[in-house]
């Protein structure tokens, strides 16, 4: 669910703007403008995709039908016989 509140709105209850955020994003205008938007850090995060790690997205929903080909790491490694 979207709020729209206007600047003179925010201004005077701003407790209300944050409140209503856990419902969704918040648009304040200015003269009958959007001109920006208040979003708990949660849905900042997952909107601009920062703030995953690996983990994160492997437990993800839907995570077992993206499809991932890893590439084949070759030398890796040296052979026992050229360390000693």
């Amino acid at each position: 669910m979207i709020t729209t509140l206007s600047s003179r709105e925010f201004n005077q209850d701003t407790g209300r703007a944050k409140k209503a955020t856990e419902g969704g994003p918040v648009f304040i205008t200015d003269r009958g403008k959007p001109a920006h938007v208040l979003m708990t850090f949660k849905d900042y995060q997952r909107v601009t995709g920062k703030g995953k790690n690996i983990l994160d997205l492997v437990g993800m929903k839907g995570a077992g039908s993206i499809e991932f080909e890893a590439e084949k790491i070759s030398n890796f490694t040296k052979p026992l016989k050229d360390l000693f």
